[in-house]
Order: structure tokens, then sequence, then C-alpha cells
């Protein structure tokens, strides 16, 4: 496929994308790259070929969930800057 530089130009507009002329001549070069070898990919017998969203077979790897002994809230409050009870005091955001 052939891409003029009055198409990329008319693409680039609707993009809202200025180009420069030396832009214009990189990127035209660019695109007729990328559509010759989508050509490419066009040509390829894929009949036989089963779908897949990833090359290699992934697994979640997950811990086993056990309970554990919460931090206690005194603990968990040390370091507040505020504290309201056995709370963490924040300022009030709303008017």
């Amino acid at each position: 496929m052939s891409l003029d530089k009055d198409t990329i130009n008319q693409v680039a507009h609707l993009a809202r994308i200025y180009l420069k002329p030396e832009e214009l001549n990189a990127l035209s070069g660019q695109l007729k790259d990328i559509l010759d070898f989508i050509d490419k990919l066009n040509k390829l017998d894929v009949q036989n070929v089963e779908p897949a969203s990833h090359i290699l077979p992934t697994n979640n790897v997950l811990r086993q969930d056990a309970l554990k002994d919460s931090l206690p809230a005194d603990k968990a409050l040390e370091n507040a800057p505020l504290k309201q009870g056995a709370f963490f005091g924040v300022p009030k955001i709303i008017e």
C-alpha cells in the first residue's frame, strides 16, 4: 500500500498534528515501512494457528491465604501526627 503526502497531511490535520516538511518526509517513510510489514503479515497462512493472548503460558503465583495477627491499634498509631482515641486524626476537608 502506498501513501502520498496529501493523504498523510490529511490524516495529520484530522489528528490535529502539525508536521514540518522534514517530519512529513520521515513520517511517510516510516508509515510505508509499517504498511509494508502489515501486508507481509496479511499474506501469512494462519488457518491452523490457535488464537493466543500471550506467546508463553502464564500462571498466577498466589500465596496461601492464612490468618495472621493484625497490628495493634497503639502500634499503628505510634507515629501518627494526630490521634483521636483509637483512630487516625485528619483535618476536616468538607466546608
